[in-house]
C-alpha cells in the first residue's frame, strides 16, 4: 500500500496531517506554479494559516513543496486547502528594462529581487539585445525572453519550482524512460487544427534607423499556402540581427497542424511533469505516434491505493 504524508508547517511547529483519499497536483509546461489540492480532516491540534509551508511526500520522496493559498470550510471536519509552489509568486507585476541579457540572467535578476530561492538554472547563452516590459507579469517577463532565445536557437526550456527552488532546465534534458502505449493508459482523446499556432508565411519587419528605411525578412512554404491559404505571422523585431535565421526557425515550429493528445489514467510516476519528454507509441486513426512527446500538462492524483495520472502531450507532429 502507498504510503501519503502530508505536511503543513505552522511557525515552528510541523504537524502531519490526516487527509481525504485523492491528492492532485497539476502543473503545466508554461507560465503556470505547481498546484496541490487537498481535503484534511479537522482535529483539535490541527492549525495552520494561509502562507504556511506544506510538503507531501509519496512513498518517502518529496513530490510537492509549496505554501498554503486558499481555505475552504464546507463543515466543521474537513477543510479543503489549495496549496501552490514557489512560481506563484511569478504572477507578481512589475516594470524591467534591461540590455544584453540571456534569458537565464533575467530569471536570476528576478529570483533575487523578490527573495525566492534559487534552484538550478541552465544557461541560456542567446544574449537579448534589449527589453522593456512595463507592468508585466514576472512569468510574461520571463517567458518572452524564453521565446525570444527559441527564436534565435530552437532551443526550447522549461520553468519550473521544487523543493529545490526555482529552476531553468533545458527541454532536452527532461527526458524519461517512461513509454506511454495502449497498455499503460484507460484513454485518450486526439484532435488537429490550423485554427491556432499554425503560420505558412513569417514576415519580420526591422525599421533600420540608420538607413533610413524597413528591413523585412520573409520564410514561407507555398505548398501549405496551396492547402491552407495563407496563415501569416507578422513580427516587429528590434534587431535585424539574424532576422532571415529568425525568420527560418520560425516556420519550422510553426508551418504545421497543432495536434492535441490527451491520455488518462495513466499509471503514475512522480517524476512526470510539465515540459517532461516521454516516449509515445499509439495508433490514433490518421497517424501511429512513435517518438519523444512534451508533457504540455500533468495532473496526478493520489490515493493510497494507486497513482494515476492525466496527461496532456505537444511535441514532433504536437505543437508547442
Amino acid at each position: 500500500m502507498a504510503e501519503c504524508k502530508l505536511l503543513i508547517q505552522n511557525g515552528s511547529y510541523i504537524q502531519q496531517c490526516v487527509v481525504e483519499e485523492g491528492i492532485v497536483l497539476e502543473t503545466a509546461r508554461r507560465k503556470t506554479a505547481g498546484k496541490l489540492s487537498f481535503t484534511v480532516l479537522k482535529d483539535e491540534a490541527l492549525d495552520f494559516q494561509e502562507g504556511n509551508p506544506v510538503i507531501f511526500m509519496y512513498n518517502g520522496q518529496k513530490v510537492f513543496y509549496g505554501f498554503v493559498f486558499t481555505k475552504e470550510r464546507s463543515n466543521n471536519e474537513k477543510i479543503k486547502v489549495v496549496a501552490y509552489d514557489a512560481l506563484r509568486y511569478f504572477k507578481n507585476k512589475d516594470t524591467y528594462v534591461y540590455t544584453k541579457k540571456t534569458a537565464s540572467q533575467i530569471l536570476k535578476m528576478l529570483i533575487a529581487d523578490f527573495k525566492l530561492k534559487f534552484g538550478l538554472v541552465d544557461d541560456t547563452k542567446y544574449v537579448i539585445p534589449s527589453g522593456a516590459e512595463d507592468n508585466k507579469e514576472l512569468f510574461e517577463i520571463v517567458q518572452n525572453a524564453l521565446d525570444q532565445t527559441t527564436q534565435a536557437t530552437g532551443a526550447m526550456y522549461v520553468l519550473f519550482a521544487d523543493h529545490n527552488g526555482i529552476n531553468l532546465k533545458n527541454m532536452k534534458d527532461m527526458k524519461l524512460n517512461i513509454l506511454i502505449d495502449e497498455t499503460t493508459s484507460e484513454s485518450f482523446s486526439y484532435s488537429t487544427s490550423i485554427d491556432s499556432e499554425t503560420y505558412n508565411k513569417i514576415k519580420l519587419v526591422y525599421e533600420n534607423k540608420d538607413k533610413g528605411k524597413r528591413e523585412i525578412y520573409i520564410a514561407q512554404d507555398s505548398s501549405n499556402q496551396n492547402r491552407w491559404g495563407v496563415l501569416q505571422y507578422f513580427e516587429s523585431i528590434q534587431s535585424n540581427t539574424n532576422g532571415k535565421l529568425k525568420a527560418d526557425t520560425l516556420l519550422k515550429l510553426y508551418n504545421k497542424k497543432t495536434r492535441k493528445l490527451s491520455i488518462n489514467k495513466v499509471k503514475g510516476d512522480i517524476r512526470v511533469r510539465g515540459g517532461s519528454l516521454l516516449p509515445i507509441m499509439l495508433h490514433l486513426g490518421d497517424m501511429t505516434v512513435s517518438n519523444h512527446m512534451v508533457v504540455e500538462s500533468a495532473k496526478h492524483t493520489f490515493t493510497e491505493s494507486q497513482h494515476t495520472m492525466d496527461l496532456v502531450f505537444i511535441g514532433g507532429e504536437f505543437n508547442a
